[in-house]
């Protein structure tokens, strides 16, 4: 097939909408889906999760508008970057000319800014763009202090699927990449959305709470091997140490009686006095442990097993101490930081939020708010918008798999907590858990809900009320009104 051709056929098969453009089909469904308006909850409860109306799912999709931002933009140069462990492939094109320039960047940070100080005195200060595929938080952030320079990060879907078009075969190689990253900027840029960064106290706090997640899942690894080694040789630990051996008393008594034979010839006036210095005061507590530790027979007295597994248990135990003091300095430092935050008072008034839930909500918000033209948007941006598949009279309907996790996180664990703390959310559960939906099915329509109003606080810059979504409750004499008076049942 000719290359033009080839080119012309991508564009009518591949779906070309950036994460954070409308899709209309998509939005159409979603609203069927849930059936739900901005501020309103859905007037038909037992059917909120099902698809209502057959008109809408069979809306045709309208073609995406081109970016005027990029549309308008002048660039003297059209740049694709393909970056590997030891170097960057690059690809430069010259606005108006067919051909392509390549190269390579050798080295770390010295070697890139020294070929971004001689791209900027060859095209005389006048806007470049770059396109390079996700995930390149080192190179974005390299480059994102240059004024001249326009930064078009793509998914590496996107990449991967427009390089078949052409290579049927699948063959890859990184020069070529970087020519296909140059040719979809220099083609294809109006259909692409310029990265524009948040302010400074957005993407610490951005950075703040994903480091934060990741060290909570280091210490439940840590702390999972931790317990699955002492079933193997010292099971009394795990009573012993409570119900958390990630608590700073497990980890001390792990470092000082890794063993059970270590334990039982320490005296009983000892072990006392180190359960008071770790705050263990309960009398009853410590007597009962005590009696343990007195009747306790080893699990096993194999040297060979006992002395590795000490050296384990002392190494995972030192890294929950240091996981568990990383977390504290970042709940201090999310804290500080959600403090000064101009948007802090939206967030902190939604109920059972608290400090951590805020924080991350804002920071999947941003600042900027006119990257999130409708609250659709940002459904699906963060994933929990369903994805509609359809093709002649097959119609598939899935949840959306392809999102940023820890946003998609975000969303769903508040909506899950806020069942205790929201009147309406709680009756919510209530509603659906009668019309024998799932648990995560409910979260999932719930966090929907969230999403919806969150977005128009935001956007009018006017803080959570939940008296006020109450008497719009009860003017639209919605269904939930029936459930706010039913006492709280168990969730997940």
């Amino acid at each position: 097939m000719h290359r033009k051709q080839s080119l012309d056929y991508f564009n009518q098969s591949f779906e070309r909408v950036p994460v954070r453009s409308r899709s209309t089909n998509e939005f159409s469904f979603a609203d069927a889906y849930f059936n739900a308006s901005t501020i309103r909850l859905s007037q038909n409860g037992s059917n909120a999760c099902l698809p209502t109306n057959a008109d809408q799912l069979n809306t045709k999709k309208k073609p995406t508008p081109m970016n005027p931002n990029n549309q308008n933009q002048s660039f003297a140069a059209f740049i694709g970057l393909d970056k590997s462990d030891k170097k960057i492939n690059v690809s430069l094109q010259r606005y108006g000319t067919a051909k392509i320039e390549r190269s390579i960047i050798k080295g770390g940070a010295e070697a890139l800014h020294a070929w971004v100080a001689t791209l900027c005195t060859r095209f005389a200060h006048r806007q470049v763009a770059i396109c390079l595929e996700q995930p390149a938080a080192g190179l974005i952030h390299g480059l994102m202090g240059y004024h001249f320079i326009v930064l078009f990060p793509i998914n590496p879907m996107t990449l991967a699927r427009y390089r078949e078009a052409f290579t049927p075969s699948r063959a890859k190689d990184d020069p070529t990449d970087a020519d296909f990253l140059c040719e979809l900027v220099a083609l294809h840029r109006e259909q692409l959305k310029a990265w524009q960064p948040d302010d400074v106290c957005t993407r610490k706090l951005r950075h703040l709470t994903q480091a934060r997640r990741r060290s909570v899942n280091m210490r439940t690894r840590f702390s999972n091997q931790l317990k699955a080694l002492l079933k193997g040789y010292f099971p009394q630990a795990l009573e012993l140490c409570g119900d958390d051996l990630t608590t700073p008393m497990a980890c001390a008594l792990l470092q000082k009686w890794p063993s059970l034979q270590q334990l039982k010839k320490a005296r009983a006036e000892t072990i006392r006095r180190f359960y008071y210095a770790q705050n263990v005061r309960r009398g009853d507590v410590i007597e009962k442990r005590l009696a343990l530790i007195a009747q306790a027979a080893p699990l096993t007295n194999d040297p060979a097993l006992i002395e590795s597994s000490i050296i384990t248990v002392q190494a995972l135990t030192l890294g929950l101490r240091a996981v568990h003091t990383a977390i504290s300095r970042y709940d201090r430092e999310i804290a500080r930081t959600f403090a000064q935050h101009p948007d802090a008072s939206l967030f902190a008034a939604l109920p059972g939020s608290g400090t951590a839930y805020s924080a991350r909500l804002l920071a999947a918000f941003g600042s900027r708010r006119e990257l999130f033209e409708s609250a659709e948007v940002m459904l699906n941006f963060s994933g929990v918008a369903p994805v509609l598949k359809r093709s002649g009279q097959a119609t598939l309907i899935h949840r959306r798999y392809a999102r940023p996790l820890f946003v998609h996180q975000s969303f769903i664990e508040y909506a899950n907590e806020s069942i205790r703390h929201s009147l309406w959310a709680r009756a919510f559960y209530q509603m659906h858990k009668a019309a024998q939906k799932s648990h995560w099915v409910i979260i999932r329509a719930l966090a929907y809900k969230w999403i919806r109003i969150l977005f128009r606080c935001w956007q009018e810059r006017t803080p959570y009320d939940e008296i006020r979504y109450l008497r719009s409750l009860q003017k639209s004499r919605s269904p939930l009104l029936q459930y706010l008076a039913q006492p709280a049942i168990q969730t997940a």
